[in-house]
């Protein structure tokens, strides 16, 4: 058979093109995606993309998707787009709910890690390092997290979550891990870790009720264990506008507290139309089902079995 030369230049130069092509998109795939939702942020979420893009790990994308924000939430993120090529960003045409928010900031990334960024959280500059390294050199952490520290509206440190400890998310053993995460103490923070994509994929994501981050931390769980860093490097910032501190979703921790704005609260999480049917069904369906059924468990297993059960009724 012959080859011309001519067949043979053209053959080459397409070799070299396809080499070069899968190349750059090898290159422009970061290691890790960071997605930040964002509604009205305008105030914070400068400091929140400084403190990324100061982190000392850097082979990273940064995902913004705005809620359609009616402030200078746009500007600012478009202002950042411009000076740095990691940053990508997407707006939505009218307000969807927090949950499709979050979603879509992890169905629009494209690392092999994967963290969720709020816009009015900040992290030291060695945490994405820190993370990935424990994530990268063992393989049965599903997500990584370190200790949390609380900060006020000027960014000044004011206490930390260390009441709110999760003792065995390290663990070995899944249902220990579990119990952590539906307990009352989770309160829905190790989920701003870092995590793996891949396992991460394998879940429903963020549901459409209340409640529905600790039901995802839950299932991540089994699937491996989670790793805190035992300094503080993230940063919780508790202002005014802060979802705890608007629907004080911290109730639920405090049985005879009532929550504030509750029809204002489900709007929040995208429940918008027959929120009973649809928030006492889902609630059935997954975290009350569960804490439930332990709880049974527990007094009919740990306190001397059936008879004592029946003397606690």
């Amino acid at each position: 058979m012959i080859i011309r030369v001519s067949q043979f230049k053209q053959s080459s130069i397409s070799i070299i093109l396809f080499i070069t092509e899968v190349s750059t998109i090898n290159q422009s795939k970061p290691r890790l995606s960071i997605g930040m939702p964002v509604f009205n942020g305008e105030k914070y979420i400068r400091s929140a993309i400084d403190s990324i893009l100061g982190q000392t790990y850097e082979d990273f994308e940064l995902v913004i998707s705005d809620n359609a924000s009616t402030d200078d939430t746009e500007s600012i993120c478009l202002d950042y787009k411009a000076r740095d090529s990691r940053i990508r960003y997407q707006r939505s045409k009218e307000n969807v709910g927090a949950p499709p928010n979050y979603n879509r900031v992890f169905l629009l990334s494209k690392g092999q890690y994967f963290k969720w960024a709020a816009h009015d959280d900040v992290m030291a500059p060695t945490y994405l390092e820190k993370c990935m390294k424990v994530l990268e050199n063992d393989s049965s952490i599903v997500l990584c997290q370190s200790k949390v520290g609380r900060i006020d509206e000027d960014g000044e440190i004011v206490g930390n979550w260390d009441e709110w400890t999760l003792k065995n998310i390290g663990s070995s053993r899944p249902h220990e891990r579990f119990a952590d995460m539906i307990s009352w103490r989770n309160t829905g923070l190790t989920l701003m870790g870092v995590v793996r994509t891949e396992c991460l994929a394998k879940t429903p994501l963020h549901g459409y009720y209340l409640g529905a981050d600790l039901n995802l931390t839950a299932e991540l769980s089994l699937m491996g264990r989670v790793h805190e860093i035992q300094e503080y490097l993230f940063f919780r910032r508790d202002h005014g506008q802060a979802y705890s501190n608007m629907y004080n979703a911290l109730a639920r921790y405090e049985f005879n507290s009532p929550v504030r704005d509750y029809r204002k609260q489900l709007a929040w999480w995208g429940v918008k139309k027959n929120w009973p049917k649809r928030y006492i069904v889902k609630i059935l369906q997954t975290r009350w089902k569960v804490v439930i059924f332990f709880a049974i468990f527990e007094m009919l297993f740990l306190y001397n079995g059936l008879g004592s059960f029946l003397n606690c009724l």
